[in-house]
C-alpha cells in the first residue's frame, strides 16, 4: 500500500492506494496518523478510492486511527469507500462511528458545514 499525504482547506488528506491488510498498509497508516497528530492536524480524511480490500485488520487500524484522532479532539471522515468496505461497515455497524462520504469534495466540505 501506498500513501499520498496532502492538505485541502486545512483538511489532511491521506489518499490511500493498495489494500489494507495485516502487514500491508496498517502500519504505515499508523504512521501517518501519529504523525498527523504530532503536527496538530486535527482533521482527517482517509480517500479509499484506490483501496480494493480491506481485511480486518485494515478495518481495526482505520478504527484505530479515529479512536486517536477523536482523542485528539479531532476527526475522521472516509472518502469513496468501495461499495464492499461499505458493506460491512454496515453488517459490524461501525457504520454509525465512522463517518463516510462518497467524494473527498463532500468530506472535506462537511468540516465547514460542522463549524
Amino acid at each position: 500500500m501506498t500513501i499520498t499525504e496532502r492538505t485541502k482547506d486545512g483538511i489532511a488528506i491521506l489518499e490511500l492506494q493498495g489494500s489494507i491488510l495485516l502487514g500491508n498498509g496498517d502500519t504505515l497508516l499508523r504512521e501517518h496518523v501519529s504523525r498527523l497528530l504530532a503536527q496538530g492536524s486535527r482533521g482527517v480524511v482517509f480517500n479509499l478510492a484506490g483501496v480494493p480490500y480491506v481485511d480486518s485488520s485494515g478495518l481495526g487500524e482505520i478504527v484505530r486511527a479515529m479512536t486517536s484522532i477523536k482523542r485528539a479532539g479531532g476527526r475522521l471522515k472516509l472518502a469513496s469507500p468501495s461499495r464492499r468496505l461499505v458493506d460491512i461497515l454496515n453488517i459490524t455497524k461501525l457504520s454509525s462511528i465512522l463517518e463516510t462520504y462518497d467524494t473527498e469534495e463532500a468530506a472535506v466540505a462537511s468540516f465547514q458545514a460542522a463549524s
